[in-house]
């Protein structure tokens, strides 16, 4: 067990999918986690997984750190009593908006600069499309962002904290503001998934011939549409004026290719549409790649593989004896045929060689 920066005991009031994979997390590396939920089911089987123990009666808790993982509309609230109940812990939030969070903290009556001193805002980068303490998983957090958002009465000690936290679970942590936070938040996480939304939203009567068509592409776009329609309400009632903001330049754009694609063949329209794709190209490109790296241009190739157990584990085996360092991984199904299709992203000076070895071991590659 690699060692702990926390020393615990850790309480963890809300035990949905994120607070119960920071459980389980933290009990990995055998540090003392109580579990608190309004919710006496979900608590029960957040305890049940391994995330934490529920409170010994009598308990007089002394925790080291407060994880609130509530809603964001009373997280607030809970923040405050977490301050008020635990006078020497510090307090950390994991909601995924933080200027509201901050600007109620400070209307509240009874909260005062001291309080808030000990407080931080953060928000942990990671999630799934599914929910509840039975989705959790310690591992959730590694490798992913998780942003700090202390304000101008946030402690020393507090941040070091939070940062232990993250650090603890694997995370990379990044320091933002509230305002930068929410603002980035709009772009990165809350357009996508009103977007996929809206894509998806366009099959719900569409004539099942028509989707028996769907490919990696329709799959990739709409896999967070599948997310919990609850919990977005709050998210993007809590992000709504920098979510506005974001969408204002979305239908501008959209307008602008209705307009074009009204008269497809006048002067200019087939330029706007390049332009558009263009801009789509520049904007994809920007994201980061392997290791938050510059995106790189991967080779692709597809190899199909019988539709059968352990075709795919062999697959990759052989690649690994090959000697070729596998960049991307995706899976689809060959409609009406058992049979899957394995796209895999390579550096382009090793996709020759992968081709043809490959085939020398009597695999089928498309190119």
């Amino acid at each position: 067990m690699n060692p702990s920066h926390l020393n615990g005991p850790v309480l963890v009031i809300g035990t949905g999918l994120l607070g119960a994979s920071i459980g389980l997390g933290l009990c990995a590396r055998g540090i003392d986690v109580v579990l608190q939920d309004t919710s006496p089911s979900a608590q029960a089987v957040a305890v049940d997984i391994g995330a934490g123990r529920a409170p010994k009666a009598g308990e007089q808790l002394a925790p080291e750190l407060v994880v609130v993982a509530a809603p964001p509309d009373v997280t607030a609230a809970v923040v405050a009593a977490a301050l008020g109940n635990y006078p020497q812990a510090a307090v950390i939030d994991i909601a995924s908006v933080k200027a509201g969070i901050l600007a109620e903290l400070r209307e509240l009556p009874g909260v005062t600069e001291a309080d808030l001193s000990r407080y931080v805002g953060t928000h942990p980068m990671a999630g799934s499309e599914r929910s509840g303490p039975v989705a959790a998983r310690g591992e959730l957090f590694t490798s992913t962002p998780w942003v700090l958002c202390p304000s101008e009465l946030s402690c020393a000690a507090a941040v070091k904290t939070a940062h232990s936290l993250a650090i603890d679970l694997g995370s990379v942590v990044f320091r933002f503001t509230p305002d930068e936070h929410d603002e980035a938040v709009a772009l990165v996480s809350h357009l996508p998934q009103i977007m996929a939304s809206l894509v998806a939203s366009r099959l719900q009567d569409s004539p099942a011939h028509a989707l028996s068509l769907s490919g990696n592409g329709l799959r990739d776009v709409t896999r967070i549409a599948a997310s919990n329609p609850a919990m977005w309400v709050q998210i993007l009632g809590a992000n709504a004026a920098k979510l506005v903001d974001v969408m204002h330049g979305v239908r501008d754009d959209l307008n602008r290719l209705i307009a074009t694609l009204e008269a497809p063949t006048a002067p200019g329209a087939r330029l706007d549409i390049a332009q558009l794709i263009s801009e789509g190209n520049a904007g994809q490109a920007r994201i980061p790649g392997k290791h938050g790296g510059p995106a790189l241009a991967y080779a692709w190739l597809t190899v199909l593989v019988d539709d059968k157990p352990g075709q795919i584990a062999r697959l990759l085996t052989e690649i690994g004896d090959i000697g070729v360092n596998l960049e991307d991984l995706r899976l689809d199904h060959s409609a009406g045929r058992e049979v899957g299709m394995v796209e895999l992203s390579v550096m382009p000076d090793k996709r020759v060689a992968l081709v043809e070895e490959l085939t020398n071991r009597g695999w089928k590659v498309i190119l």
